[in-house]
């Protein structure tokens, strides 16, 4: 008799205990959906910053570029010619970037 006892108290502490743990599962499960789309808006909001910011690099890379190729002029180096089209050419290419991102995701 005492351990059909011990039994039945034993089926109803793992019943419980499994329904418990399927209760919180259930409350921790959410949609992938929403949560997808959350982090989408976020970079969106982000995206327009970091544009602004690439724009930035590029006139701060520019006017060193600048200040670089003015000195090689004035000291008669022969490569200024080289020099300068890699300075213009990265600025160039920071802003294309950030201008192909732009239109590439419809922002």
């Amino acid at each position: 008799m005492e351990n059909l006892k011990a039994y039945k108290i034993k089926i109803v502490t793992i019943g419980l205990c499994s329904i418990l743990v399927l209760i919180c599962g259930v409350c921790f499960a959410q949609d992938g959906n929403a949560g997808i789309q959350e982090a989408t808006n976020k970079v969106k909001g982000y995206f327009d910053t970091g544009c602004d910011l690439m724009y930035a690099i590029g006139a701060v890379v520019g006017i060193i570029g600048a200040v670089k190729v003015f000195n090689k002029w004035n000291a008669g180096e022969p490569d200024t010619n080289k020099v300068a089209a890699a300075w213009f050419g990265s600025c160039i290419f920071l802003v294309i970037v950030a201008t192909v991102l732009k239109s590439f995701f419809g922002i």
